[in-house]
């Protein structure tokens, strides 16, 4: 085995470590009766055992079963707010709801833990401190404009924004009035464009799909944009090098990104030709994980570069949600020198769903 892939190993196991002290703690927090969530209080109460006593490493969260997700959909949020933090303000956000009722999330402080974090991936060459930004993004109760908003903040700059509503897209799709969706699309991307031309902007975030219908009406280099974070569902390898080639080239920065309401996001790999334009990501580990599960047997990951279903496992202060079976499926890539743990790669809605989602402006 070479230096290089001992270090690797050595940074893994240090991280593997740095998790399981993590989980050891968010747990005995969550089910201390003092400071714990009330649903973890109440759970813990029919398990017939205390989780403070039996969970000792990250991969003794598999006693605790799949979270469900019904348990995120309606009321009452207030039984996932801790007791160690009832007094502090109480954001709630909600997922995209293109499956039904959407699920809530509360949170504190972790959009913006999360943001600030992902913060540091940035490079200032291209994401300017004291710059402000275009969030072209969905509006409403999601967790992402307040966070992209935090991130312009936390860099010393300024959020513009824009108003978009993506359920109202879904329906307009669902009832197949095409027209009228993208009649409401143009409607965002004039808003962004309005902005673009009104004030000195630098940075964006913005979904594949707004990101291309945006370059059709400016250059983005012209406009004066330097770097670029990008997050949604089309996020395919072949859009990531059409972005890259086609609708940015080489001056702009281009960084894919994977996240939602419950986890946070998960940052991609450095960029490396030889990957093939693969999307790559990585959790912010200890605070959440992403694991790669066999399609049929959700208990057991598959081998490095094997494909199965995403599994989401969230430790935080605030909100712990382990073993969480996402709509996605991808294949699990091994430790990179960033990140010395588990990444996925390639990430696109899970095949084993009877009808397709419809994605919308993502």
């Amino acid at each position: 085995m070479s230096t290089v892939a001992n270090a690797l190993d050595t940074r893994a196991q240090q991280a593997r470590e740095r998790l399981d002290a993590w989980t050891r703690e968010v747990v005995a927090w969550h089910f201390d009766p003092e400071t714990g969530a009330p649903f973890w209080l109440d759970y813990a109460a029919k398990l017939g055992w205390d989780p403070r006593k039996e969970i000792h490493a990250y991969d003794d969260l598999d006693k605790l079963g799949p979270f469900q997700d019904e348990w995120l959909r309606g009321g009452p949020v207030r039984r996932w707010v801790p007791k160690g933090m009832a007094h502090k303000p109480v954001y709630v956000f909600e997922t995209g709801g293109s499956t039904g009722v959407p699920k809530s999330r509360i949170n504190i402080e972790d959009f913006r833990l999360d943001y600030e974090a992902f913060s540091d991936t940035l490079p200032d060459e291209h994401f300017p401190r004291g710059a402000d930004w275009l969030m072209l993004g969905p509006s409403g109760p999601r967790r992402l404009r307040l966070a992209v908003e935090h991130l312009a903040q936390h860099r010393g700059g300024i959020a513009f924004c824009v108003d978009l509503d993506p359920r109202w897209v879904i329906k307009l799709i669902k009832m197949g009035e095409i027209r009228q969706a993208e009649l409401y699309k143009q409607h965002v991307i004039e808003q962004g464009l309005t902005l673009l031309k009104a004030h000195d902007i630098q940075c964006m975030f913005t979904t594949p799909k707004l990101l291309e219908a945006l370059c059709e009406k400016v250059s983005l280099k012209k406009a004066g944009i330097k770097g670029i974070f990008c997050g949604g569902t089309e996020m395919t390898p072949q859009f990531h090098r059409f972005a890259r080639e086609e609708l940015l080239g080489d001056d702009i920065y281009f960084a894919p990104t994977y996240g939602n309401t419950l986890m946070g996001l998960a940052t991609h790999k450095p960029f490396e030709r030889a990957d093939n334009y693969a999307i790559i990501y990585y959790p912010p580990c200890p605070r959440a994980m992403i694991e790669v599960v066999d399609l049929h047997d959700e208990s057991k990951l598959v081998g490095y570069g094997q494909t199965g279903r995403v599994r989401l496992t969230t430790l935080t202060k605030e909100f712990f949600m382990p073993r969480f079976l996402e709509r996605d499926e991808a294949e699990r890539e091994p430790p990179c020198e960033a990140y010395p743990w588990d990444g996925v790669r390639n990430v696109r809605p899970f095949r084993g769903f009877q009808t397709s989602v419809v994605e919308g402006v993502y």
